[in-house]
């Protein structure tokens, strides 16, 4: 087998006006920043049931201007979607972020996928689409809270970039719409997991992104990103400025589909942590004690056990109140 290619990229102040090529004013650029972190917070809600090369200079040059951009086979030029990366990629190096993405080739450069994510933190959904990008400028289509389409910003912005707005007492329009873009050719964007892991650990997987994959007949993509937790995340104030954070984006081989949706969530648990495992060994070294690691690398993360508790009684709480309500 042959070693994953690496693209790493640590971007410098001037990257902000360089790739949003100085056609933002400043108010765009923040509005648009302010509806990232919108979408974020709502994303890790939305469960659903029914490149080559080392080196920055290459790939921003490729990534940042507009002759980079690729029409979607469905939905043609997207100069919205187009737009929002190139602010994102602005963004991201006034925050002094430093990326390394491995496998990013395992990325189907044609037809469907499924994305599957871990999920650390709020902004690991603006970074997830990372890999595609690199990989033939493909863009991904994340599932998100219907909450956050009612913005009278962020919903045109997330229907412009077809996003797909999910209703947790509904889930079934959102799923057959994820269905049909899969079988169309897109990518399409799911946390397994259904919520923030606090414990920064892989936890038990919901099946729909097994299912999604069996019902379009499309390969999961497993994509593991470590780092995001350290900007936003769960139970911590958000670190939105010069973080000068690393973050690693880790694709495993993209699984076929084969076998019913809970052996295949099974093997799709497996390789990503896994994987998981093999990205946090490349990663800089990670304090003792640092609430972004986790406990077993010595960390004050809790472990996957307490964290599960935690989300129990996250949950008693949530429903005791609408029960009061």
């Amino acid at each position: 087998m042959e070693p994953a290619s690496v693209w790493m990229w640590k971007p410098a102040w001037p990257m902000l006006v360089t790739c949003t090529g100085g056609a933002f004013p400043w108010f765009v650029i923040l509005r648009v920043r302010a509806v990232l972190v919108a979408v974020c917070a709502h994303t890790q809600q939305a469960s659903v049931s029914p490149g080559a090369g080392v080196g920055r200079e290459p790939y921003v040059l490729a990534m940042c201007p507009t002759g980079s951009r690729r029409s979607s086979r469905v939905f043609g030029m997207e100069p919205v979607y187009d737009s929002v990366i190139r602010i994102a990629l602005g963004l991201w190096a006034a925050e002094g972020l430093k990326f390394e993405v491995t496998g990013a080739e395992n990325v189907p450069r044609t037809g469907g996928a499924v994305i599957a994510l871990n999920h650390t933190g709020y902004m690991d959904f603006t970074y997830a689409g990372l890999p595609a990008w690199i990989n033939g400028k493909r863009k991904v289509r994340f599932m998100a809270k219907k909450e956050v389409f009612d913005d009278r910003i962020g919903g045109p912005l997330m229907r412009a970039m077809k996003h797909i707005p999910v209703d947790r007492a509904n889930g079934k329009p959102s799923y057959d719409t994820a269905v049909d873009y899969l079988k169309r050719g897109e990518l399409v964007g799911v946390y397994p997991e259904a919520t923030i892991s606090r414990s920064f650990e892989i936890k038990a997987f919901k099946t729909g992104a097994a299912r999604m994959a069996l019902d379009a007949g499309v390969p999961i993509v497993p994509t593991v990103i470590w780092g995001a937790q350290r900007v936003w995340t769960k139970g911590h104030p958000k670190n939105l400025g010069r973080s000068n954070a690393a973050i690693h984006i880790g694709v495993a081989e993209p699984i076929e589909p084969h076998g019913d949706p809970a052996s295949l969530t099974e093997e799709l648990h497996k390789v990503m942590s896994e994987k998981l495992l093999e990205v946090q060994d490349g990663y800089p070294p990670m304090p003792a004690g640092a609430f972004w690691v986790p406990a077993r690398l010595g960390g004050g993360a809790p472990t996957l056990e307490e964290a599960n508790r935690m989300d129990e009684d996250e949950a008693a709480r949530r429903k005791n109140k609408k029960t009061e309500q």
